[in-house]
């Protein structure tokens, strides 16, 4: 290999890659929220993640709607027959990590705010929404997010 080449990997190998979008303040903490504390939960969602026959992917349910301050837990599933991931976080964040996603799909996560499940696995969130405003959650997977595996979150003030 080349100097110019070793160069480039190590650079590369040196540069953190944040999946999870913009933090805002402590380890944990982002614009859509933070991990949450599990005796806290005051509410379970079951949320699906599958495709379709004519190629549409899809989250079950579709939107959220939490006030500030909730504790949820998201337990996620893929019934689906593909590989697909849950994240929740502001629009810009999830678009410029899709971008990311696109160059390399294999990337492994370890993101309090995602979580990805191969076909017929389960898992859960356990998630505090400290900040109001739209959110989104998605599957960025390439082509997933443009087959329709979106959707909106909304986090009204108390």
């Amino acid at each position: 290999m080349t100097r110019l080449k070793i160069a480039l990997l190590l650079a590369a190998l040196a540069t953190p890659v944040f999946a999870g979008g913009a933090h805002s303040g402590g380890d944990n903490a982002m614009a859509v929220g933070e991990p949450g504390d599990k005796s806290k939960v005051t509410q379970t969602i079951q949320v699906t993640m599958k495709e379709t026959p004519d190629g549409k992917m899809m989250f079950t349910p579709a939107k959220f709607e939490f006030k500030k301050g909730k504790t949820v837990r998201f337990a996620v599933k893929n019934v689906g027959e593909l590989d697909h991931e849950f994240i929740m976080d502001e629009q810009k964040a999830n678009l410029e990590h899709k971008a990311v996603m696109a160059k390399a799909p294999e990337m492994e996560h370890d993101n309090p705010n995602a979580i990805s499940l191969a076909p017929g696995e389960s898992g859960e969130i356990v998630w505090k929404f400290t900040n109001d405003g739209m959110f989104e959650f998605a599957c960025l997977k390439p082509g997933h997010y443009e087959a329709g595996m979106r959707g909106d979150l909304k986090v009204s003030a108390k």
